[in-house]
C-alpha cells in the first residue's frame, strides 16, 4: 500500500501529514518524536493529504471545530479504542484522563489510558490535546505542553 506525506505550515509551526489509501495515517508537529522514520513518497497533490492540510487550515483560522477526514492510524486495539474515544471530545472541551478510561470502559485504566493518549500519531485531528489532568493542570504532550495551551486557547477551552 502506497504511503504519502507533506509538510504543511501552521500558525504552531511545521505539521507533517500522512496518508495511504484508507486514510490518514499520521499528523505530527516538528518536534514530535512519535514520527516513523520512513514517511512514505512526499506528494503534496494526494487528495486525503489536501483535504487534511485544508481542513487544518480551516480549524487553525478558527472556521472549523470537527474534522471529516477517513482515518487510517495503526495500534493495538486498545489503542485505537482510546483514539476512537478521543474523537468524541466535543470542541471547546476538555476531558481529564479519569473521564476518557470512563468512556473506554475501564476506569482504573487511567495510566494506560494516558499511555495511549500520549501515542496518538494523529495531532489535533485525533484531539489528544482536550486531555487535561484530573486537578484542570495541562499535564505531557507530545507536541509540547505550550503548543498544548495554544490549542486550547485557540478553542477557547481553559478557563483564565
Amino acid at each position: 500500500m502506497n504511503t504519502v506525506y507533506t509538510i504543511i505550515d501552521t500558525p504552531l509551526g511545521k505539521m507533517t501529514i500522512q496518508a495511504n489509501q484508507e486514510g490518514l495515517l499520521g499528523a505530527w508537529f516538528e518536534t514530535q518524536t512519535t514520527q516513523p522514520e520512513n514517511l512514505g513518497k512526499f506528494d503534496e497533490h494526494d487528495p486525503i493529504l489536501l483535504t487534511a492540510a485544508t481542513q487544518l487550515s480551516e480549524y487553525f483560522c478558527g472556521n472549523r471545530n470537527d474534522f471529516s477526514l477517513p482515518l487510517a492510524a495503526k495500534g493495538t486495539p486498545f489503542q485505537m479504542q482510546v483514539w476512537q474515544a478521543l474523537t468524541t471530545i466535543p470542541y471547546g472541551k476538555t476531558w481529564s484522563y479519569q473521564e476518557l478510561a470512563n468512556a473506554v470502559g475501564n476506569p482504573k485504566a487511567v495510566r494506560a489510558v494516558g499511555l495511549a493518549n500520549g501515542k496518538n500519531p494523529i495531532s489535533v485531528i485525533v484531539p489528544c490535546h482536550r486531555v487535561i489532568g484530573k486537578n484542570g493542570k495541562l499535564t505531557g504532550y507530545a507536541g509540547g505542553v505550550e503548543r498544548k495551551k495554544k490549542l486550547l486557547n485557540l478553542e477557547q477551552a481553559l478557563e483564565e
